[in-house]
């Protein structure tokens, strides 16, 4: 770990989501090369998560493990401690190189595959560092994974985190709904998107308005979270959010952009929604309804352009210090969804 990481206070919210740098490919739908090219940019589901919540939180309520290889770059350190270093708890991997993957495009369709060996990112990792037993953690796996996720947090005695599971696309399956159902108990949040949801429960795309809801109604019936006071929260593109608990019922969740030139690219929009959710959670003292709209104003921001948004600081009219994103002010985008 890195020796200046010593003397931060704890994060509120810990993603176990991994940093990777992501190269592309982009072909028509007959698999011609379409001439679009995009340089290698930071990404990796736990970069996107913890920059979502950075949009709410300071950078030391915040907590990530970065996985530096032995091609890493001053360039890429730059970039993430813009952000502020208090984030990134960076640990040397020099005899891998840093997790790359390929998102391969043809037409609509988007592929991932890992380039290089994936180093996973465990709470047991987390001990002995100031990013233990965080109250709010966020992971991106299967099933089973996020079944070993939960038993490693279970190991520490008086470690009870809110859990914010997004599952992985290509296990959201109908031969992985078993273990899905098994590891439901021990979510707090349940978050896959429209399509994932449908799929893992074997009902028809497209999705709509009713089968998402009706999907939601399946989760909460196998059981989300500790005596099934879990929450599920249906990210579902331009449609919104859908969130439903057994205590409170089901509610959606404007998109923030209803104007779909204003969307970009997708990217990384789900991970930064649930860690804006995250810090909704301790914005919102855990109203779930109320973090949905921080999370969806954090996916807003990502979507607006091809990799990370823009942070900067300017002096307001009273002399205060404003951090904007992309130029605006997330909490003037949140005045603008709560007035909807």
């Amino acid at each position: 770990m890195s020796p200046a990481m010593h003397g931060y206070g704890s994060p509120q919210f810990v993603t176990l989501g991994m940093f990777i740098i992501d190269e592309f490919s982009f072909l028509d739908d007959d698999g011609n090369p379409t001439g679009k090219e995009l340089a290698p940019q930071i990404g990796g589901g736990g970069t996107y998560a913890a920059v979502g919540a950075r949009i709410w939180l300071p950078p030391d309520k915040i907590g990530m493990i970065v996985d530096r290889g032995n091609d890493w770059s001053t360039d890429i350190q730059e970039e993430l401690d813009k952000y502020g270093p208090e984030m990134w708890m960076y640990r040397d991997q020099l005899s891998a190189r840093t997790t790359r993957a390929l998102n391969s495009y043809m037409g609509d369709h988007r592929s991932f595959d890992y380039l290089t060996t994936r180093i996973r990112i465990t709470p047991r990792d987390l001990r002995g560092t100031r990013l233990a037993r965080a109250p709010t953690v966020h992971f991106v796996c299967s099933p089973s994974r996020a079944h070993s996720i939960v038993s490693e947090i279970h190991e520490e005695p008086k470690w009870h985190p809110t859990t914010i599971w997004e599952p992985i696309p290509d296990r959201c399956v109908p031969e992985e709904l078993p273990a899905l159902i098994k590891v439901l108990p021990h979510i707090s949040v349940l978050s896959p998107n429209a399509e994932e949801a449908l799929l893992v429960l074997s009902m028809a795309l497209p999705p709509t308005k009713t089968s998402i809801e009706e999907a939601a109604e399946k989760f909460l019936e196998f059981g989300v979270g500790n005596k099934g006071r879990g929450s599920v929260i249906i990210r579902s593109g331009e449609l919104g959010a859908y969130v439903a608990t057994r205590a409170n019922g089901g509610k959606w969740i404007d998109a923030f952009w209803t104007d779909q030139d204003k969307v970009v690219d997708v990217t990384g929009a789900g991970n930064s929604f649930l860690g804006g959710l995250g810090a909704g959670l301790y914005l919102a003292q855990g109203d779930v309804y109320q973090a949905t709209l921080y999370a969806t104003i954090s996916a807003a921001f990502v979507i607006e352009q091809e990799g990370l948004p823009q942070m900067s600081e300017v002096v307001d009219d009273e002399g205060s210090t404003v951090t904007l994103w992309n130029g605006d002010s997330p909490e003037r985008r949140l005045r603008l969804l709560q007035d909807r």
